[in-house]
């Protein structure tokens, strides 16, 4: 199932009318990092919090299955560490790449495992 991203933006603009958590902004902006292939196969978040600073940790895994959908999966990659991504009330202190898996056979695909870190702007 692929995701269409303005489907998922204007969910995430609902979400934070309503004053929700930031996980529906921030699948929709990696949706649209990688190119509406993605599929979304798990999100977690914790909270996490510093002497300084509070906000949430994020674990999300997105498969792109197909030739066409690895490309797109392989340009997130390369795009996530210097993304700068707009999330009302938010700051994406670190976005990284914890794993990546592929399979040739019956049909490519790829899964990548993210971890984000939100932080509380303001």
């Amino acid at each position: 199932m692929l995701h269409d991203p303005a489907i998922l933006r204007t969910l995430a603009a609902a979400a934070q009318r309503k004053g929700r958590r930031p996980w529906l902004s921030l699948l929709s902006a990696l949706f649209e990092l990688g190119q509406g292939q993605a599929e979304l196969l798990r999100h977690a978040e914790r909270n996490w919090a510093s002497a300084t600073f509070a906000g949430t940790r994020h674990n999300v895994t997105l498969a792109f299955i197909g030739a066409e959908a690895i490309a797109a999966g392989e340009a997130l990659i390369e795009a996530l560490p210097d993304h700068e991504f707009a999330i009302p009330g938010q700051l994406v202190a670190d976005a990284s790449v914890i794993s990546v898996d592929q399979v040739a056979l019956p049909q490519p695909q790829m899964a990548l495992e993210l971890e984000l870190l939100l932080l509380e702007d303001g």
